[in-house]
């Protein structure tokens, strides 16, 4: 059962893996054995929490701007030249913007869209030949994207282009995993709710005492509670499961489904 579970000398891509949630995942990938390169847009950041993780495993920093295609291919380009393989790949990175309603620029949707959605579907196709060469029926490769329970109900604040842009990779995420099917390539996502991060400051800040109540299991996220949720998607264990969203929020989307 171990092996079942196992993702030791697997090789995977991370990114946003420099903060939040993606350092929780890459943290998670490096400790279970896992090669593991992250991305970040800021090159220092990156190369401190790649520094960091390497202390308990292989971890390599790919500093990455994946809000343009062209920086989606340059970061493949260099995957292909360092790997002939790449086994995992979880589309993490992603901007917020919040506003009132009448104030709300259009220039939200083009900046969160861009790196959210377009950055998820540009970096998928660019790694695709990397992922094919780790794939077989037994074992797929597997692409994990960071979705959202904003996707999946109301936010509690105003982040319009935000829960819009994680509903479009929840839909994604299912258009990708029949495309992908015949190249034994599974695609997943995870729909993070409150998780100690910089993106989740401010309404922690404001509302942590309510979600809390509110939340079924009566507490914020912990690190290992994705991690986990991650590894097992990306393990034999998964192998079977594509075209799914798992909720991660100790039951709070079931309030509102």
């Amino acid at each position: 059962m171990s092996e079942l579970f196992s993702i030791a000398g697997k090789t995977a891509v991370v990114t946003g893996g420099a903060r939040g949630i993606g350092l929780m995942i890459a943290r998670g990938f490096v400790e279970a054995g896992a090669r593991v390169y992250i991305s970040a847009r800021k090159a220092e950041q990156c190369d401190a929490a790649a520094a960091e993780l390497s202390k308990s495993g292989a971890c390599i920093s790919f500093p990455a701007d994946l809000g343009t295609e062209a920086g989606c291919r340059a970061l493949a380009e260099e995957g292909a030249r360092r790997e002939e393989q790449v086994h995992i790949l979880v589309n993490n990175a992603g901007a917020n913007w919040g506003a009132p309603l009448e104030e709300y620029p259009d220039s939200a949707f083009d900046k969160v869209f861009a790196i959210n959605v377009k950055g998820v579907f540009h970096l998928t196709r660019a790694l695709l030949p990397l992922l094919r060469r780790a794939a077989s029926d037994d074992d797929p490769a597997r692409v994990i994207n960071i979705g959202s329970i904003d996707g999946v109900q109301a936010p509690a604040l105003e982040t319009y282009a935000y829960s819009s842009s994680k509903a479009a990779v929840h839909h994604m995420t299912r258009v990708l995993a029949h495309r992908l099917a015949g190249d034994r390539i599974t695609v997943n996502a995870i729909a993070p709710g409150p998780f100690e991060s910089k993106m989740m400051a401010e309404t922690l800040q404001r509302f942590g005492d309510s979600i809390r109540a509110s939340c079924p299991l009566g507490r914020i996220g912990r690190p290992d509670d994705l991690a986990g949720t991650a590894i097992f998607l990306a393990s034999r264990g998964a192998a079977y499961i594509t075209g799914a969203v798992i909720p991660v929020d100790g039951g709070i989307s079931t309030r509102h489904q």
